[in-house]
């Protein structure tokens, strides 16, 4: 018994590492600053994610090392990881979600996601958030997923129809953005759904989203 609860507290503890056809999917480091400030700070990856886009080096850093510090919290509520082109060891975006609440069933999460734009157009993120979609649910006890984004923001809606998540919600004039009220579509996904859905394997390439950025109702990536 005692060793059962050890090897559990081992997998909590570990970082986490994914793995696709293309990608590694890792935790972030101090090390990440050059790249994820360059990621962060660019005004056209970050169009539609105002509230996080950083403008100086020092809120990258910022940001970078709460996402650093994530990974020995617990109970842990962010799960953002840095996505990587397997060759290469290139960034290509991010990709995870946020612990909105545990409850005896599940945890329930919002999830989001960008990247840099040489990689839009290629199926990247689909195949990214599947296999975040596949740990969310089989590894990290998640019964339900949300996300959205903003309604012109065609490319993202892909990822999450390609993904095999469920549209809930169009509203109307839903989040101040550049100036005006802008509509704002909804996604989710239960794991009884993902389980029987199309988006299950999270290792299919797909080839066609364009623009891949998540805009989190929250005002936060995390």
């Amino acid at each position: 018994m005692k060793e059962t609860i050890t090897e559990e507290k081992k997998r909590e503890n570990a970082p986490i590492r994914l793995e696709t056809a293309r990608m590694i999917l890792r935790e972030h480091c101090p090390e990440d600053l050059e790249s994820h400030h360059a990621l962060l700070s660019d005004p056209e990856v970050m169009y539609y994610l105002p509230d996080i886009m950083t403008h100086s080096l020092e809120e990258s850093r910022q940001d970078l090392m709460t996402s650093v510090g994530a990974v020995g919290t617990r109970p842990r509520k962010e799960y953002f990881l840095r996505m990587e082109e397997r060759e290469t060891g290139e960034l290509i975006g991010e990709t995870g979600y946020t612990v909105l609440e545990e409850t005896p069933v599940g945890k329930l999460v919002h999830a989001g996601y960008f990247s840099r734009k040489k990689f839009w157009g290629k199926g990247y993120m689909t195949e990214a958030f599947r296999e975040v979609l596949r740990f969310a649910f089989e590894e990290d006890g998640v019964c339900r997923v949300t996300t959205g984004c903003d309604r012109e923001n065609k490319g993202s809606e892909k990822v999450m129809m390609k993904s095999g998540m469920i549209k809930e919600a169009d509203m109307k004039k839903k989040v101040w953005m550049h100036g005006q009220l802008r509509d704002r579509v909804e996604y989710r996904l239960l794991k009884e759904e993902w389980e029987s859905g199309p988006g299950r394997s999270p290792r299919t390439q797909e080839a066609d989203e364009t623009v891949i950025t998540v805009h989190s109702v929250t005002g936060n990536k995390r």
